[in-house]
């Protein structure tokens, strides 16, 4: 294991992202997981007499997407989420590819903070969700460490 960047190693404009397919699958097992039935998500009949005329995936599913970019990308291995926001500008749908991409836009050395910018886009290039997060990237110190696990 390799341990992600540090603060030091990070740049004002450094930017990662992660792609992925949201599946019948993936739907079902997030209502499973959070209890979250709503009809919108499990039940076709009742999205057709909706605006989106059909079923819809949990918005949080698409925003999840950023959790390998930071986890495993940049910073990386070490990193702890701090606070996250996020905007629903356009439906996921059941079968829609999702990038979620994250760009630093800025640091606070002092802190040990990075605020990036994030952008989730469907295959279409549509925007659909936009937001922001502050994490802790890994401390130096711990380099050593985890290369041991």
């Amino acid at each position: 294991m390799e341990l992600g960047k540090t603060i030091n190693e990070i740049r004002i404009g450094d930017s990662a992202s992660f792609s992925k397919t949201i599946s019948e699958t993936d739907v079902y097992l997030f209502a499973g997981i959070t209890g979250d039935f709503n009809p919108m998500h499990m039940n076709e009949e009742y999205a057709k007499i909706t605006p989106f005329k059909q079923r819809i995936a949990h918005g949080p599913i698409a925003a999840s997407l950023i959790a390998p970019v930071l986890g495993t990308k940049l910073p990386g291995l070490g990193t702890i989420a701090v606070e996250s926001s996020s905007r629903y500008l356009a439906p996921v749908m059941i079968g829609d590819t999702i990038t979620a991409r994250g760009e630093v836009i800025a640091k606070d050395v002092e802190k040990n903070l990075v605020t990036m910018k994030l952008t989730f886009t469907n295959q279409h290039g549509t925007v659909v969700i936009d937001g922001h997060v502050t994490v802790m990237p890994p401390l130096e110190k711990f380099r050593d460490k985890i290369k041991h696990l």
